[in-house]
């Protein structure tokens, strides 16, 4: 399902910005990039949580965060260097919790909750543990100021680019991986809210040469609702990484 959602993000965001283009396209030069208007970008990096108990420790590389979004450009006064990005598109946040411990449902809150337990805790002591982590999807809409120290040619410029993003979540889920003594190995996807906060907001600047960007994110709200996620934390989120844009 996840994969079909994502297929038809990338499919929408494509047809959107072919239906929008009033000029042809022009080919793309050696070390250049197409003239087009806008950005179609693959951001790829790592999310931690800050303001967390040490019980929510994340490890570093498999916690991995993905988004793909298109941004129009909206320019500020001819040969300013500013504009204006607004966009859309898709985001996706991996959180894997140390020591094969993984987030599941606190009955005593109720089915919109969470609690951290070991792994080995719920399905038995004599496992052993492959892939672990929680997932969050995301329908974002990004916005943007960029400044272009190239004024004569954006698309070629070295920027900069302080913004914003509010986001809905779509869907979450764990999912474990684990092989049992008799060497069976079981994949298991529980796809539940978890608490988690609906919406999620927050502030990012991007540094950008032509064709790549280095981004950083931080969440401004909790990415639980209050009294619903692990030890009744307020844990926000912090991203970043590097992108690369398409045209």
């Amino acid at each position: 399902m996840k994969r079909i959602t994502i297929l038809l993000i990338i499919n929408f965001i494509t047809t959107g910005f072919l239906l929008a283009q009033e000029k042809e396209r022009v080919p793309t030069p050696i070390g250049g990039r197409p003239d087009l208007k806008g950005d179609l970008f693959l951001d790829f990096g790592f999310n931690s949580l800050n303001n967390r108990p040490n019980e929510l420790k994340t490890d570093f590389f498999p916690s991995r965060t993905f988004n793909i979004y298109y941004q129009t450009e909206i320019k500020l006064g001819e040969g300013s260097g500013f504009t204006l990005n607004p966009g859309f598109g898709y985001g996706s946040d991996k959180m894997a919790f140390t020591n094969n411990r993984t987030i599941f449902n606190n009955p005593e809150i109720g089915p919109e909750s969470s609690r951290l337990l070991p792994i080995t805790e719920v399905y038995g002591d004599d496992i052993s543990i492959g892939k672990n982590n929680v997932s969050l999807n995301y329908l974002d809409i990004p916005i943007e100021f960029r400044y272009h120290f190239n004024r004569k040619n954006y698309s070629k410029s070295v920027r900069f680019a302080l913004g914003g993003k509010v986001g809905y979540l779509m869907t979450a889920h764990t999912k474990i991986e684990y092989t049992d003594p008799n060497g069976l190995t079981r994949r298991i996807k529980d796809r539940q809210s978890y608490g988690l906060s609906p919406l999620r907001y927050g502030v990012y600047t991007r540094v950008g040469f032509p064709g790549f960007n280095i981004w950083g994110y931080y969440g401004l709200n909790d990415v639980w609702q209050k009294g619903k996620g692990p030890f009744s934390t307020q844990a926000g989120q912090i991203n970043f990484g590097v992108s690369f844009a398409l045209f």
